[in-house]
Formats: C-alpha cells, structure tokens, sequence
C-alpha cells in the first residue's frame, strides 16, 4: 500500500537540503523512497513541499466526511487516509532505531484525534466534530430526523431502535382507533335501547280513556314519544354506518402485515450493517497482527544482517499491504451498507409519518360526523356537544407529532462514513 498522493507528481530523490516548511517531516518508503507527511493537515505527498509552503492553521477535513451532513449521501469509495500507508512504512535497515523505539510516521498517527463512535454497529460523529448537520426538514418534526439512534428500555436492561420506536407508535395509533369504535358501539346500543323503551312507552294503555281535548293532548304525548324513538333509532343507524364502521374497517388486518414488511426490511439491513462491522473488526485485527509480524521481523534483520530474513521481510510486506488492502474494502463495504439503511430509514419513516396523519385526520373526519348527527338528532340541547366540536375543529396532526416527538425522539445525530 503505497502513500496517498494528495497532490500527484511521480517520485522523487530528495536532492534539496534545505529545511522543510513549517509542520511538513520526511520518512523513507520500504521501496527506498522518500515522501513527506504534513502533520497539521495529514496531507501526503511525494513532492517536495516548496520552503515557501505555511502550515495550515487547523486540519482539513477528511476527503470521506459524511455527505448527508450537507444533504447528500453517496456511496463513493473513500480515498485512503494517510494513516493507511502506516501499513507498510518501515524505515530501511540502514536507518537503525533503538529497540523498543517508535517510528516518527508512527507517532503521528497515535496523535490523530478520534472523530467518530460506532454505537451498535452505526457510526456516528463525535459531538463538536465534523461539520453540522442540518435537519433534513428543518421546519417540522419530522420523524426522519430524530430517531437515529437507540434508547434504553425503561428498565435499562435493553435497547429499543429508534424506528421500533417508530413502529410502537403506529401499532398504539391502531389500536386507539379500535377502541375508539368500541366507544362507539356502546354510544349506539344505548340509543337502540333507549328507542326501544321509548317506543314501548308510547303504546303504553295507561290513560287510554282520557276524553275530550285533554285525551286529544294526552294521545299526541304519547305519538310524540314514537317520533322521537325514530329519531335515535336512526341516530343510532347513523352512527353505525357513519362512523363506527368507518373507524372499525380503516386499515384493516393488512395494515399489521404491511408494518411487519417495514419492521424486516429496516431490521435486514441493521443485520447486514453488523455483518460488515464485524468483517471490519476482523480485518482491522488482521491488518494489527500483520504490521505487528512486520515490526518483529524488521527488528530482526536490525540485529542480524541475512539473506533469510530479507526475504521474510518482503513476504510480511506484500501480507500486511494486503491485509490493509482487505480493512479498505470491508470498510467501504460498511460504509455502502449503512448508506443504503440511511436512506431506507428515510423513506419509511416518512411513509409512517404519512400514516400517522392520515389516522389522526380520518378519526378527526368521523367524530365530527358523530357531533353533526348528534346535533340533528337533539337540536334543542347542544351545550353538551359544542366544546366536543370545537376542539375536533382544532385537532392539528403537526402539533401532535411535536409533542410526541420532543417526548420519545432517540437521537437527531445522523450516522456519517466510517473511516480508517
């Protein structure tokens, strides 16, 4: 693996013995070739930097910073970082160091701040790193900007995903608008009973043998009681098949089975991602174990000179270049992985924030049709189902979702590229 070319020019001999600009260093390749490291901006380059080059004042940002934090996710291969070429920079045998000593390449990459955390499998930028992420719908709360991350159960012992919290949400909305049916349902066999009693009082013989317009009067009471034994019977027909129906068959069985699809999807690819986080581990170990074989075996010809342990050298080179090669893919591999669960927690969560409405503004419609059909049926008495119509008139299913979101949002950090 060789050096990371940030400004290409083909190699070198170092023939200028003028000292180097500020925060630039030179080290020796194990093919014998000088390239020079500036440890400010971990720029590498093969090209001599001229004595009039500054160091910057802070380090650039890394070339596979997290796209999406500016509102794009691609999956490009990220260019190698200079800390990869630690892979196989080793000082020649000529150049002998103390036993035990680090390599100055070395120390530089020990000096490399950490930017980024990997929380069950999902790397994240540190807090006060990288550049800020913006909302993806910064003037709503929406639910694709704040359940990244996983919470703890209320009794810690577990993890909830931020998009089971998600999934929760639409399973209780579900079963709120059952009950809200069954609420309804009871209100209708109330009036059915309540027609039926008054129905069968208006037959009532009780003073049958009123006379005069007195038993004109009396007779009319009771007819009165008839008519209005019609008008909640058909109240209560009404509210059947106006609302209780409606509430009771909107996304039916198949709603269930739609948020299982979802709920597989999204936890596929969270099974994938942890594949490939493992597979960066192991190659990560490897590439240790391989640089670690290189350092001994390097040590060894430092104390004896051997054709035998050359040899040996070039064989632990090619090994820990590949190794390195390996930890590249893999990560590439994760990085790939993981941009195609972002854009699906994306899509979904939206799909279900959609749904969301959608429930709150059919439940709105059908108990604003009950209060109609109430008003008709009792036009004389409508103090006790005015403020019921008032406040569904101011039923915003925006304003929900903010309370809710403020109250169960796991995490508005949004996970960025690993890199080596």
């Amino acid at each position: 693996m060789k050096p990371v070319a940030v400004c290409a020019a083909a190699p070198e001999e170092d023939s200028d013995r003028r000292p180097l600009p500020p925060g630039w260093s030179s080290y020796t390749s194990p093919e014998g070739l000088r390239y020079y490291v500036n440890s400010c901006s971990k720029e590498t380059t093969w090209r001599r930097p001229s004595p009039s080059a500054e160091a910057p004042r802070r380090a650039l940002a890394p070339q596979n910073a997290a796209p999406y934090a500016n509102g794009g996710h691609g999956s490009r291969k990220p260019a190698a970082p200079p800390e990869a070429a630690e892979v196989t920079l080793r000082k020649p045998p000529h150049l002998k160091q103390p036993p035990g000593s680090v390599s100055p390449a070395r120390r530089q990459i020990r000096e490399v701040k950490e930017t980024k955390i990997t929380i069950n499998c999902v790397t994240f930028p540190l807090p006060g790193e990288g550049p800020e992420q913006q909302l993806l719908k910064p003037n709503e709360w929406s639910y694709c900007d704040f359940f990244w991350t996983d919470k703890k159960d209320p009794q810690g012992t577990t993890s909830v995903a931020g998009f089971e919290v998600l999934l929760q949400k639409q399973l209780k909305g579900k079963q709120m608008q059952k009950e809200m049916s069954e609420f309804i349902h009871e209100r209708i066999k109330i009036e059915e009973e309540y027609a039926k009693n008054l129905s069968k009082l208006s037959v009532s013989p009780l003073a049958a043998q009123e006379e005069g317009t007195l038993g004109e009067a009396w007779t009319q009471l009771k007819k009165s009681l008839h008519d209005e034994a019609e008008v909640h019977m058909k109240f209560s027909n009404k509210l059947h098949s106006e609302v209780e129906k409606p509430l009771l068959t909107f996304r039916g069985d198949n709603f269930k089975k739609d948020l299982k699809k979802y709920d597989h999807h999204i936890a596929d690819l969270r099974k994938q991602l942890a594949s490939r986080y493992a597979g960066v581990e192991k190659a990560r170990k490897a590439l240790a174990d391989r640089q670690k074989d290189l350092e001994v075996k390097t040590q060894q010809l430092e104390i004896k000179l051997s054709n035998k342990t050359e040899e040996d050298i070039k064989k632990a080179r090619r090994k820990s270049t590949q190794a390195g090669d390996d930890l590249m893919r893999c990560v590439d591999l994760y990085n790939q992985t993981q941009c195609k669960w972002f854009e699906e927690m994306v899509t979904t969560s939206m799909e279900l924030e959609k749904l969301e409405v959608e429930r709150i503004e059919w439940i709105q419609q059908h108990l604003r049709q009950y209060t109609t059909l109430r008003h008709e049926t009792d036009m004389f008495n409508q103090s006790m189902v005015e403020p019921v119509d008032k406040l569904l008139q101011n039923v915003d299913p925006a304003k929900d979702r903010e309370l809710w979101v403020k109250e169960n949002n796991t995490g508005e950090v949004r996970p960025v590229d690993m890199s080596i």
